[in-house]
Order: C-alpha cells, then sequence, then structure tokens
C-alpha cells in the first residue's frame, strides 16, 4: 500500500512538473520572445522577407517589403562586410500602453526586450543594442522597434 501511495505522489510530482515547463513555454512574455528569436533567425539567414512578415502593421507601413530586403541586405553584408551575426535577447519585460512613437495609438499590453547582435566583419567585431517590442495584433504576436526619441 505505501509503494502505492509513493508511486500516485511521484506521478503527481513528475506530472506538476510537466505542467509547469509547459505554462511557463506557453507563457505570453515566452511567446513574445519566441517571435524575436524567429525574427533574428531570420535576419541571421539573410531570409528578411520571413522576417518582414513578423512585423506590426505600423512597421511595414515604415518599411515596405522590397525595400526593407534590399536595405538589411546592403547595410550587413555590403557596409558591415559581414556574413551572418549572433544575438542574445536580453531584460523581457511587460510593459502598458506603450507607443513605437510619438502620435500612435498606445499598444495595451506589449513585451520589451533588448536585443543585442555581434558582428564580425571587415571593422571587427562589434555589437549593436536594439530595443524591440512585441504586441498583439489578431491573436499573433508581432515585432516593433522603439521610435521614440
Amino acid at each position: 500500500m505505501n509503494g502505492k501511495i509513493a508511486l500516485i505522489i511521484g506521478i503527481l510530482i513528475i506530472a506538476g512538473g510537466i505542467t509547469g515547463v509547459v505554462m511557463y513555454k506557453t507563457s505570453p512574455a515566452q511567446q513574445a520572445k519566441a517571435v524575436v528569436e524567429n525574427f533574428y533567425s531570420f535576419e541571421q539567414r539573410g531570409e528578411y522577407s520571413d522576417s518582414w512578415k513578423l512585423f506590426h502593421p505600423l512597421m511595414k507601413e515604415k518599411f515596405a517589403k522590397g525595400p526593407y530586403i534590399q536595405d538589411r541586405a546592403h547595410v550587413f553584408m555590403n557596409h558591415f562586410g559581414v556574413d551572418t551575426f549572433t544575438f542574445t535577447i536580453e531584460e523581457i519585460n511587460k510593459v502598458k500602453n506603450w507607443r513605437m512613437e510619438k502620435g500612435v495609438k498606445p499598444f495595451p499590453i506589449a513585451y520589451s526586450m533588448t536585443v543585442a547582435q555581434t558582428f564580425r566583419g571587415k571593422y571587427g567585431l562589434f555589437t549593436l543594442h536594439q530595443k524591440v517590442v512585441v504586441t498583439k495584433v489578431k491573436e499573433k504576436w508581432v515585432v516593433t522597434w522603439d521610435y521614440k526619441k
């Protein structure tokens, strides 16, 4: 009888642990981080068309798809002389009523994070830090950048 109780307790502990991990991985903050990971993974591989698709509609207004693809490839590959980069995501914070720039409607809930992109190119090793904010549009997480001065 004690063996059965121990087995049941063990199963409950494992089930609770699995549930905790699943809930953590599917939390809004982790979902937002996953979108940023996807965005910069596409950029890393030079798949700028796919990263552009993850932009918020306001970002798509700022950057038409064709010019965005050309600019990103031109700046990183031609000017910086790099083929790819590594990146890390730091400081994930929930923010309320955040605005991408002055004069636009605030996002009620968003997740702000810092992305550090490290390049090794003709100008040596350097790292760019960029504030990235992710919010939902029609139940889909999308990427914005901070344009406030």
